[in-house]
């Protein structure tokens, strides 16, 4: 870990003035905002991120869990993963969520980590984790060491011949099935990007992962009033049972009208390069009975486009089961 100058934000401007004045370098942007430090400071001792300055943002108002003004929920961007995953108006309305939660990191690290630091967690690709590896999302042109390295845990959807590091949260991964809303603050005034639209193909350009640009700060997501009726639930399939990124995943929100499907969103996770909105098991859904058969069909949509790599080929048929598994135990409470 280098050197680096920490100052504390007393306000939102103070915070957004601090870091659009950053440049963006080889390992990072210069000046980074820090709250829980659950993913950057681990970054920082590998040397992947090396900032001069840290803004502490922990002083700012954005840690309520809240309801909005048309029957929707706001949480805020420093709100505690444990704090969102024990609410009780998440428990029971927008279950997925603390499902998934719960099923990320230890007890530990979600009394520390938030909700904006989560959204913008980073791959945990051993090559880029390795500062003596080839990576173009740690260094653009270096090349892309897992292409033909080790890639088991990497992704087999969205990747590109730059990059296939797979985005790990499982937070990212409810929040898509729910079509959570990110605000940000930034230095040309606030903007709503739905979560849909804010995180990018790695294309050519892996290093940039997200729409956020110098000086962007998110300073909460909202989820839209429920689907009454609608169930969801999340499942997450890894090597070990606790403290371990998945595989695969899958979260599902589904309402039925008597034995059709009616209302369905369908997101995985631990098999593309950004938390995976599946748009075509939605499409092979809508309308259709909720069967063994459909949710097959449907799986096989998810996994069409899959491009694996020499070790994770196992992934295209774990995540069509994991999506199959899912969607049968929320149709079950549907």
């Amino acid at each position: 870990m280098e050197l680096f100058q920490l100052v504390t934000a007393k306000t939102i401007p103070d915070a957004v003035k601090a870091q659009a004045q950053s440049a963006t370098a080889q390992n990072g942007a210069d000046v980074r905002f820090i709250a829980g430090g659950t993913n950057l400071v681990d970054y920082m001792k590998l040397n992947v991120e090396r900032p001069r300055q840290l803004v502490d943002i922990n002083g700012l108002p954005l840690d309520k869990i809240e309801r909005t003004s048309e029957g929707g929920l706001k949480i805020g961007a420093l709100a505690r993963n444990a704090d969102v995953a024990q609410d009780a108006t998440v428990k029971e309305q927008y279950a997925v969520l603390s499902q998934a939660l719960l099923a990320g990191a230890s007890p530990q690290l979600r009394n520390m980590a938030t909700t904006a630091g989560n959204l913008l967690q980073k791959t945990r690709c051993v090559y880029y984790r390795d500062t003596a590896s080839a990576c173009n999302k740690r260094q653009p042109g270096s090349g892309c060491s897992a292409i033909g390295g080790y890639n088991r845990m990497l992704a087999i959807l969205g990747t590109s011949e730059h990059c296939i590091a797979t985005n790990p949260s499982d937070q990212n991964i409810a929040l898509m099935a729910l079509e959570a809303v990110v605000h940000i603050e930034g230095k040309n005034g606030r903007r709503a990007v739905p979560i849909s639209e804010f995180y990018l193909l790695p294309g050519s350009t892996p290093e940039r992962e997200t729409v956020l640009q110098p000086g962007d700060l998110v300073t909460h997501i909202t989820l839209s009033k429920p689907v009454v009726g609608a169930k969801s639930g999340y499942l997450k399939l890894r090597d070990r049972a606790s403290y371990e990124f998945a595989l695969a995943s899958a979260a599902i929100v589904m309402k039925k009208d008597g034995d059709r499907i009616s209302y369905v969103r369908v997101a995985m996770g631990g098999v593309g390069t950004r938390p995976w909105r599946a748009l075509e098991a939605e499409k092979v859904l809508m309308g259709k009975a909720a069967t063994e058969a459909n949710f097959r069909a449907a799986a096989e949509a998810a996994l069409h486009g899959a491009r694996p790599q020499s070790q994770n080929g196992f992934k295209v048929e774990l995540a069509k089961r994991c999506l199959v598994h899912t969607m049968g135990q929320v149709s079950q409470i549907a």
